[in-house]
């Protein structure tokens, strides 16, 4: 992509659905009257009898996807995330999930910078209920290039996965010499004594903060989680090596995402480590109505919030 541009994963989503189902006919997708914001109408400029359009209905249209892949479709299934996860969680659950069909779930708008809409619409809870599920792969691509890797390897899996997407616009988050591989996570520069641990589009904010707190002589590690489902063991336990503190940040719930997928794997590792972690995200609430980066700075999930968190726990050792 070109670095000057700056859009949402859900449009660099629209784009690879069109382009995979240009070269799998197996391919479909579904939608619940969103498919202009989800960007999943995309399919329909390849192949309009390939787009199904099911209404406000998530429930229907998950039952109506789980049918699709019995008899061999690879079906992508949309709406915003709030609903996708929440109205249709016994659905996915049940006819998803336990039998393992072959249905890619996207969650498009998710996260605080969906913005005006209000803690209604937000949806920060959603990673924690797929997590939870069984045979469900979770991704969270942190930048347009991204996106399109996710899609792509989304599309290979054979089995249930959950893609988390987002309207916030950011550039390239993740340089272009760093692979892509599911369940690997990607170390983008290494420090001293703390490693930043990001998810997603705020991968923007925490890049950020780690260039402001190296003008500040503070040299700390970043690192980009983009599979939350499975989680990267190895590099958790070698972070635990190297750093005295791991400071995970998500914008979602503290509890139940990325910050709590790595406090499983430190907790249950049998060698001694004197590395502590540290969850910044939402701690127990929901979200409210603002601008995208005026709720970022609300909840100091913006490069300056986060810096901040981290010149406090500099202060503690």
């Amino acid at each position: 992509m070109n670095d000057s541009v700056k859009e949402g994963t859900r449009d660099a989503y629209g784009r690879a659905l069109a382009a995979i189902a240009k070269e799998n006919q197996s391919i479909v997708a579904l939608d619940c009257d969103l498919g202009g914001s989800t960007r999943s109408a995309k399919i329909a400029e390849v192949d309009e009898a390939r787009f199904y359009e099911l209404g406000i209905s998530e429930q229907d249209m998950i039952s109506t996807a789980a049918g699709m892949a019995s008899v061999g479709e690879i079906v992508f299934a949309n709406s915003f995330a709030i609903f996708l996860t929440g109205r249709a969680f016994d659905q996915i659950r049940q006819q998803i999930s336990l039998p393992k069909l072959n249905v890619k779930l996207c969650g498009s708008s998710a996260g605080l910078t969906l913005g005006p809409d209000g803690a209604t619409h937000q949806s920060v809870l959603d990673v924690s209920l797929m997590r939870l599920l069984p045979n469900m792969t979770v991704m969270v691509p942190a930048d347009p290039d991204q996106t399109e890797a996710v899609v792509r390897a989304a599309a290979e899996i054979d089995g249930p996965v959950y893609i988390r997407l987002s309207r916030f616009p950011t550039g390239r988050n993740i340089p272009s010499r760093v692979t892509f591989k599911v369940g690997d996570g990607q170390v983008l520069s290494e420090g001293d004594d703390i490693v930043l641990c990001g998810t997603g589009p705020i991968m923007q904010e925490v890049n950020g903060a780690a260039e402001i707190l190296k003008k500040k002589s503070l040299n700390v590690g970043v690192v980009n989680f983009h599979t939350l489902k499975p989680i990267d063991t190895d590099l958790i336990h070698s972070l635990m090596d190297r750093y005295r503190f791991i400071v995970s940040i998500e914008e979602h719930s503290i509890y139940g995402g990325l910050g709590t997928a790595i406090a499983e794997v430190m907790s249950e590792r049998q060698v001694k480590s004197d590395c502590s972690l540290i969850r910044h995200g939402l701690k127990d609430c929901f979200g409210e109505s603002g601008g995208q980066m005026e709720l970022l700075a609300k909840y100091e999930l913006d490069r300056e919030g986060i810096s901040k968190q981290v010149e406090q726990l500099v202060h503690k050792i």
